[in-house]
């Protein structure tokens, strides 16, 4: 075997585990975002929510310019105090994460912690609710990106621990997606998320922030896809620079079915670029949302794809995109073409 096969890696080989712990250690900023600052996003002045949102959120990190006095022995006039809660309602790529990880790094705390909807959920799942409950209890700020609506239990559990943080004085912030070419300008999920935690709605404020997909601008709608002999040569050229992950695309979203979501992340652990063959449509709903949850993790880690077969931007056919999780598919086909392409 040579050097460069001895770093081709198979990931339906791997069966990663992963400790409450450990879970709790990860609850950071993605790493494209390890840095994010709110000097460093650029608002896109054709779409003027996107500064109006920066400037509340800094204002909820206690970074709003002084007031200005209105006369000369007049007092400066204050700010009222934002509510404990932010949410953060857009379309996708118009910079939530961004702006998420700022108030992270920005909001002065002792205790902090980002992650995932699904993350929480599988925290919860791994150590029990009330450990969780006790594990979050003091802690100055919650971020949470995705927060998804979809699964009702997962939904009941996160809004009954809200609930407790918040009603204890933790501060949460969190993003959702709207599709696109919802109704209204994509203000129902703004609504729905406000209804699913309609005990607290009054301690949230829902910023509206509009724009397009900052991953589609620059590149062509469609994810790039290689013939047999370039996607050899792909993934040879790739593992010259660190091992890569080939996989035949049936196998490793049967092995997905085996491992837990939470530990998606340890699948690719040391990978630096992720290689699929054949790839083709989904025919069941729940392998789809598995590879959802998949490509959430490969993305955060600004992992390249290869890939052959049908293009990844139509791995989800017309029936699931009409569905309830459409907002999910349109988020990982985004995500699928600005990898496959990078």
């Amino acid at each position: 075997m040579t050097t460069a096969d001895a770093r081709i890696v198979h990931l339906s080989d791997r069966i990663p585990q992963l400790s409450g712990a450990e879970m709790v250690a990860a609850l950071v900023p993605p790493r494209q975002f390890a840095e994010a600052t709110f000097e460093s996003y650029r608002a896109d002045p054709e779409y003027p929510s996107q500064q109006g949102t920066k400037d509340l959120l800094m204002t909820f990190c206690g970074l709003g310019a002084p007031a200005a006095k209105v006369g000369f022995f007049s007092r400066a006039k204050k700010t009222p105090p934002m509510k404990p809660g932010v949410y953060l309602d857009g379309g996708f790529g118009v910079g939530k994460t961004h702006l998420l990880a700022s108030v992270y790094h920005a909001l002065p705390a002792r205790r902090k912690y980002f992650g995932s909807f699904i993350e929480y959920t599988a925290l919860v799942g791994a150590m029990g609710y009330q450990k969780t409950v006790e594990l979050f209890r003091g802690t100055d700020l919650l971020c949470i990106d995705e927060f998804e609506l979809d699964d009702p239990g997962d939904t009941m559990v996160m809004t009954r621990l809200l609930g407790e943080l918040v009603g204890s004085g933790t501060r949460v912030a969190a993003t959702s997606n709207t599709p696109p070419n919802a109704l209204g300008e994509g203000r129902f999920a703004a609504q729905d998320f406000l209804r699913e935690i309609l005990a607290m709605a009054a301690s949230f404020e829902t910023l509206r922030i509009d724009g397009t997909d900052f991953r589609q601008r620059a590149v062509d709608g469609h994810a790039a896809v290689l013939g047999a002999t370039e996607y050899e040569d792909a993934i040879a050229e790739a593992s010259k620079a660190g091992p890569v992950s080939d996989d035949d695309f049936a196998g490793l979203i049967a092995h997905l079915a085996r491992v837990h979501p939470s530990r998606y992340i340890r699948l690719i652990d040391g990978v630096t670029t992720v290689g699929l063959r054949d790839v083709a449509p989904f025919t069941d709903q729940s392998a789809a949302l598995r590879f959802v949850a998949f490509i959430d993790r490969v993305y955060d880690a600004q992992l390249p794809i290869r890939a052959t077969g049908v293009t990844l931007d139509q791995v989800f056919p017309d029936e699931m995109l009409a569905g309830g999780y459409r907002k999910k598919y349109l988020r990982a086909t985004s995500r699928l073409v600005a990898s496959t392409l990078s």
